[in-house]
Parts: C-alpha cells; sequence; structure tokens
C-alpha cells in the first residue's frame, strides 16, 4: 500500500520533452531517500494540458506540476514526498491557493470539459491491465457477453444515438446492424487508427492512454455482427501507441479476455496490428482495408459497402478510435442525454494553433466554439483577434468569426461550410493569411492523393496551382471564378472522401474571405503579411540611428547605408527573408 502516487504523463509529447528521464530520475531519488515502499511513480497516458508538458501530478494532495524538468525532481522529493511541502513555483498557476492546491476540475481548462472517451487517460497506468478492470473495465463486456443477445447489444448503440467520430457522422448502431445482417463464413472488425490529418492527435492519445477501451469495444462490435477476428489499423509513426496497444492485447490474452471461449461463454475473438506506412488516403474505409488485404492502398468505389465486401472480401464493421472509446457506455439514456438532438454525445478535439491551452479537450456536442477558444483554450496569445478556426483538418473548413457561437456539431458544421472530421481544431489569429491556409492544405491534399481517379490526381494539383497564383501576386479575378467550378467538379467526381473533400477549404475560405483573395489579386498585397512574394521591407528614416546591423545580417547585400545616417533597402536585390526586421533594436524596419 503506497501513501503517494506520482503520475507522470507518458503520451508523445510529453515523453518528447523528457518526462522519460523525470520518472527515472524520480525513481532513484526516491530510492535514495528511502521512499520506494511507500510511493509509487506511474506513467500514464496525456492529461491533455499539453502545453504544459511535461506534467505531474501528486495524489493524494492532487498537486499538478507542469514544465518540470529532471533538475526539479530532486526538489521535489525532498520537500514534497519527503517533508510533504508542496513546491509552489511548479504548480501550474491557476490550481495555486492560499492553503490548499485547486483542483484541477474547477479550473478554466477543465471545468467545462466532459470526459467519456477520454476517461481514462492520465489517470491509470496503461499498460496495466488490473487498473484498467478496477476502473470497471471488461465489466461492459462480461455483461454483454452474459445477459444480452447481439440483437440487443445493437439496438442500445442505436439507442444511444452514436455517430461515428471519425469523419461523416454515420450511426454506428446502423452500420453495425447492416454487418450483423450480412450472412457469410467469416466476418471481421476493425479500427481505424490511421488519423493523418495535420494538428490531430485524438486517437494516438486515447491508444496510449487507455488501450484496453479499444479491445473491449471491438470484442462488443464482434459479438453483436458475428465476428471472431479484429485488426486495428494504426500508423507505425505512433511507437507509443503500437508497443502499448500491442502489451494490452497481450495481457488480454494471458487473462482469457482474448481467443477462445472468453468469460467460458463460447465467444471467440481475437485480434491483431496492421502497421500503416503513413498514407493519408488510407483513412478512408475500403483503401485502409485493400492495405490490410496486402495491397496497395488505394480506394473502390461502392457499392459493395464494406459490410457487406470488406477485409479479404468479408462482411466487415470500421469504426474509428474515438468510436470504440464511447461503446462501453453506462446505458443509451445515459449517453442520449448528453449533446444535441442530432448529434449525441461528446466529441474530444486536439486544440492547436494560436491558442494559450493546446492539448486535448473533451466537451459535450453543442458546446460553441466561443466557449472553446476564450474559456477552455484560454484565448489568443499577445492580445490578437481571432480570426478563425478550421475543422476536420484538409478535409473541412475555415470557421469565421462570427459563427464563435454556433453549437458544434455535425450538422451545424457542415451548414456552415465545415465538417467535425476526425475532431482537428486550428485556431488561427489575424496574422493568418487565409490563401495561404487553403493553399496549405491543398499541397496536402495533393501530396497524399494516390492518384487512382483523374478528378482527384489532377483536379487538385490545378487548384493548388491557382492558388500558387494567387498568393504570388500573379492571379486574376477569372481564378477565383475558374477555382470555384473546379471545386465543384472535383468534389462530384472524385472517387472517395479525399477528393469529394479536398476542395472544403478552398470553398470556405473563398466564401469568408474573398476580400484577401482580392487584395492578392488586384492590389498584390497580403493583408496578413504572410505571402512572400507579396511582402516589401522598408526602413523608416527617422526611427534608424545608421547602426549598421540591418547591413551586416543581410545575405544579399540589399540594404546600403553609412554609420550614423539611415539605411535604405533596395527592392530589387531583397530577398524578403527578414533577418534585418529580426536584428533591428529600434523597429525602424517595416513589413507591409
Amino acid at each position: 500500500m503506497y501513501r503517494s502516487h506520482v503520475l507522470v504523463c507518458g503520451g508523445t509529447g510529453c515523453t518528447s520533452s523528457g518526462s522519460d528521464r523525470i520518472v527515472r530520475a524520480l525513481e532513484n531519488n526516491i530510492k535514495s531517500v528511502g521512499l520506494e515502499n511507500e510511493v509509487k511513480v506511474i506513467r500514464t497516458g496525456c492529461f491533455g494540458l499539453c502545453a504544459l508538458g511535461p506534467i505531474m501530478i501528486i495524489y493524494p494532495e492532487g498537486a499538478f506540476y507542469s514544465r518540470v524538468n529532471v533538475d526539479d525532481v530532486p526538489e521535489i522529493v525532498e520537500e514534497h514526498l519527503l517533508k510533504g511541502r508542496v513546491v509552489k513555483r511548479l504548480l501550474y498557476q491557476e490550481t495555486v491557493q492560499e492553503d490548499t492546491v485547486k483542483s484541477l476540475d474547477q479550473t478554466d481548462f477543465y471545468k467545462k470539459q466532459m470526459r467519456v472517451a477520454l476517461k481514462n487517460c492520465g489517470v491509470i497506468d496503461p499498460e496495466n491491465i488490473n487498473e484498467y478492470i478496477a476502473y470497471d473495465g471488461y465489466a461492459a463486456l462480461g455483461k454483454v457477453l452474459t445477459e444480452m443477445t447481439p440483437e440487443e447489444v445493437i439496438k442500445t448503440v442505436k439507442d444511444s444515438g452514436l455517430r461515428g467520430r471519425g469523419g461523416g457522422g454515420f450511426l454506428t448502431g446502423q452500420k453495425w446492424s447492416f454487418g450483423a445482417a450480412s450472412k457469410a463464413d467469416q466476418k471481421y472488425v476493425a479500427c481505424n487508427a490511421d488519423e493523418g490529418d495535420p494538428g490531430a492527435f485524438m486517437d494516438r492519445s486515447i491508444l496510449e492512454g487507455d488501450p484496453h477501451v479499444i479491445i473491449e469495444a471491438m470484442a462488443i462490435a464482434a459479438y453483436a455482427i458475428g465476428a471472431n477476428h479484429g485488426f486495428v489499423y494504426i500508423r507505425a509513426e505512433y511507437p507509443i501507441a503500437v508497443q502499448r496497444l500491442q502489451h494490452a492485447i497481450d495481457q488480454a490474452r494471458e487473462v482469457g479476455l482474448l481467443g477462445k471461449n472468453i468469460l467460458g461463454t463460447g465467444f471467440d475473438f481475437d485480434m491483431e496490428l496492421r502497421l500503416g506506412a503513413g498514407a493519408f488516403v488510407c483513412g478512408e474505409e475500403t483503401a485502409l482495408m485493400t492495405s490490410i488485404d496486402g495491397k496497395r492502398g488505394e480506394p473502390r468505389p461502392r457499392p459493395p459497402f464494406p459490410t457487406t465486401a470488406g477485409i479479404f472480401g468479408k462482411p466487415t464493421v470500421l469504426n474509428n478510435v474515438e468510436t470504440y472509446a464511447n461503446i462501453i457506455l453506462k446505458g443509451a439514456e445515459w449517453f442520449r442525454s448528453i449533446g444535441t438532438e442530432k448529434s449525441k454525445g461528446t466529441k474530444v478535439f486536439a486544440l492547436g494553433g494560436k491558442i494559450h491551452n493546446t492539448g486535448l479537450v473533451e466537451v459535450p456536442m453543442g458546446t460553441t466554439l466561443r466557449e472553446i477558444v476564450e474559456e477552455i483554450g484560454g484565448g489568443i496569445p499577445g492580445g490578437k483577434k481571432f480570426k478563425a478556426a478550421q475543422t476536420g483538418g484538409p478535409s473541412g473548413g475555415c470557421i469565421p468569426a462570427k459563427y464563435l457561437d454556433v453549437p458544434i456539431d455535425y450538422d451545424n458544421l457542415i451548414e456552415i461550410g465545415s465538417m467535425m472530421g476526425s475532431g482537428g481544431l486550428i485556431i488561427m489569429d489575424e496574422d493568418t493569411c487565409m490563401v495561404d491556409i487553403a493553399k496549405f492544405y491543398l499541397e496536402f491534399t495533393v501530396d497524399e492523393s494516390c492518384g487512382k481517379c483523374t478528378p482527384c490526381r489532377v483536379g487538385t494539383k490545378r487548384l493548388y496551382e491557382m492558388l500558387d497564383k494567387i498568393s504570388k501576386g500573379q492571379g486574376t479575378m477569372e481564378d477565383l471564378d475558374k477555382m470555384e467550378d473546379l471545386c465543384y467538379y472535383i468534389k462530384e467526381n472524385s472517387l472517395c472522401g479525399l477528393g469529394q473533400s479536398a476542395p472544403n477549404p478552398v470553398l470556405s475560405t473563398l466564401k469568408y474571405f474573398r476580400d484577401e483573395y482580392i487584395a492578392h489579386i488586384q492590389d498584390k498585397r497580403c493583408p496578413a503579411g504572410v505571402c512572400k512574394e507579396l511582402l516589401q521591407y522598408t526602413i523608416d528614416p527617422q526611427k534608424c540611428r545608421g547602426c549598421t546591423l540591418c547591413a551586416k545580417v543581410c545575405p544579399a547585400g540589399a540594404i546600403t547605408g553609412t554609420v550614423k545616417e539611415p539605411h535604405v533597402i533596395d527592392p530589387g536585390k531583397c530577398l524578403k527573408c527578414g533577418a534585418c526586421m529580426e536584428k533591428c533594436r529600434f523597429g525602424a524596419i517595416v513589413r507591409k
């Protein structure tokens, strides 16, 4: 029995910041003061507040230490663990109170969140099956196998209103009923862990922090549709998630929760991992299944749908990680009580970009963007103004400030020209160029297109070329109409979801930020000062002190002048690298 538990974030973010070294230092220091039998150090999954990593929480006090480094460990062990004195200088500032430590649940970042899919992340040791079981893990599987028929399981999922969290929002129970209705000698369940959206890390964090929840949910899905084997298609770039999930599978097999005759019920189910090579298109269900089959990951026309002919041509039900993490419920009525009329439950977002509190956020459907940005996210740094939010990654759109108070759910996002997607949420401030943002996402989809269909392979490339031309000040007003026509052609004629949704960032920025496109075309100016070819650097002679520092750092020799006299930039030679502006101590160099 330990008197103190030290939880250290072992997610990818904190691990990259050195949390493994902190764990080793903790264990060594705890042993050196003779506390190894009183204090237990545990690596957990992500706590959510990634901007503050490495993170450590010590219980029973609940002291939340942020941005901890190895040099802080001796003080934490000596003061907190040995003498019982909280190290206030390392506390997350919002938790600091006069005599006590404020509960995390009462901080701005956490108090409006509701953790369902993330309920065990940052709470349990993901590599210890006993801790998962202690938090009611595998109880749902036991109930399903001993008390419910497959039909009752499907009805419960249908009644809950759970929609797929991987992009399109298809009703999960409906998909399962299609899989159950298909007749075949072999069926499969599969998990899409091929999370490839720029800035998205929700699924990775669930797998790193609570891998057994995916195993349990997939076993329930297999029982419901009559399958006995499962595949998790996971990115090889997620080494921690891969290692922990494989460890969890091995543990579940050892205790009889995977394999033959699970819990003595006669139900057989086992599963395996298949590593993806980083192809974004393999997030599309038919491309994913083709890759599992051992072929090049390309989508195929539908029908037949995967619930009829999926992996190896057999009926397959595929859901993504977050969808499965929602299956372990307290019942359909409880789940239906959360969210909006057509979007039930919660949604996990990877909050990033120009925001104070970057990290993982899980909120009830219907929470407004303003609540996420201003309250949970802590607002925009540097006193800048909110400009837009990108949801759904390359498949989504940019939401302008006028929609800050729209409740976020599947239907509302589609109505305003975006989509939920897997849950990336990138915040942009006034210094963001929307033409450049559209160009960034188009460049990504051009690179990730599998090339199988012409509308996507050629269409996205032509669309990118037009955006590139506009960003260089070489576009025409006719290009805007051509781009819009091409966007709709690509959407209507592409084979799979990658091509069908690729134009969304362009269409949404054209709709809400058309004035920026016009400024690039007519005024040859980037209002945000981002597009390099349209920038111009000048020196204000009233502020220039003639220190010559700017001339010394200019790689092109574009700056001339004598000591103690105002200098001048030759626009013909200027590379627009910004080195002079960075070095100027008097604010004399202006970029416009």
